[in-house]
């Protein structure tokens, strides 16, 4: 009886290799067709034959939409076209070429206030305008004064009363009020009263310097005039996820915005 040579020469332990191959690129196609739940597909500056922007799925493509039930009760459903960030860009694309149009890699230029219009650092997701909530439904994010049993430790600096100075060296206003995460233990925002006109402000803890002798919160990121831009929150007692994105993207944006020598190359 004649044996077969591809029995011949395998055995269990090549199986099991080639099993675990075929399992492993099958579960990076999956992950990565997974990945594509949120943000695809692309939008590019070419447009079809019919005039319709084109846009780029990749490999693999956009996964079928799937609903997905979330602590509250309410439901979303990704991918999900009619959430999709249509929001204009005022900015312009750099290396323009007349018979070609902008290079496909072209950085964009703000044609507006790139502190407010979300362009680079600045660019924030529209998330939904709610705020974090516990598991009880409360909000997380809160005053300092609606956390009951919360205070500041005796052994840290106390921001409140500290006035609060740009990266220009001037006075912005002061510290009214500390917002914290009730899920956990952390001072989020400084509410500063701005100095010109009462205005009150957030400003993200991870973006001040604390100078406890001269009783200074130090920001390096913007300048005191640029506080008076900051967008505001709509109630005085709890901050949404969108009101957070548009806050901290005000401010990070500073680092390459708040003045024009930022913007500049080194060189």
């Amino acid at each position: 009886m004649q044996s077969n040579p591809l029995f011949e020469y395998t055995d269990t332990a090549q199986l099991a290799l080639y099993g675990f191959w075929i399992f492993f690129a099958g579960l990076i196609w999956y992950l990565h067709r997974e990945d594509k739940r949120e943000g695809y597909p692309l939008d590019t500056h070419r447009v079809d034959r019919h005039g319709n922007p084109e846009t780029v799925e990749g490999l693999p493509g956009v996964p079928c939409a799937k609903v997905f039930r979330l602590a509250d009760g309410s439901e979303i459903k990704a991918p999900d076209p009619a959430r999709a960030d249509r929001r204009p860009v005022p900015a312009r694309q750099i290396g323009w070429d007349d018979r070609y149009g902008p290079d496909a890699g072209a950085a964009l230029e703000p044609t507006g206030n790139p502190m407010t219009d979300g362009i680079g650092p600045a660019s924030y997701a529209e998330r939904a305008n709610q705020p974090e909530r516990m598991f009880d439904g409360t909000p997380m994010i809160v005053p300092l004064r609606l956390a009951n049993g919360w205070g500041v430790e005796s052994r840290d600096p106390d921001p409140r009363g500290m006035t609060v100075h740009g990266l220009d060296g001037a006075s912005a206003g002061t510290v009214k009020e500390l917002w914290v995460d009730r899920a956990e233990p952390q001072i989020r925002y400084l509410q500063v009263e701005l100095a010109a006109g009462g205005k009150h402000v957030m400003l993200p803890s991870g973006f001040v310097r604390y100078d406890a002798a001269n009783r200074r919160v130090k920001v390096a990121s913007i300048t005191a005039a640029q506080f008076a831009g900051v967008p505001t929150i709509a109630s005085h007692d709890q901050i949404t996820k969108l009101e957070e994105d548009r806050i901290c993207a005000y401010y990070a944006s500073g680092h390459l915005y708040a003045t024009p020598s930022r913007s500049e190359s080194l060189i």
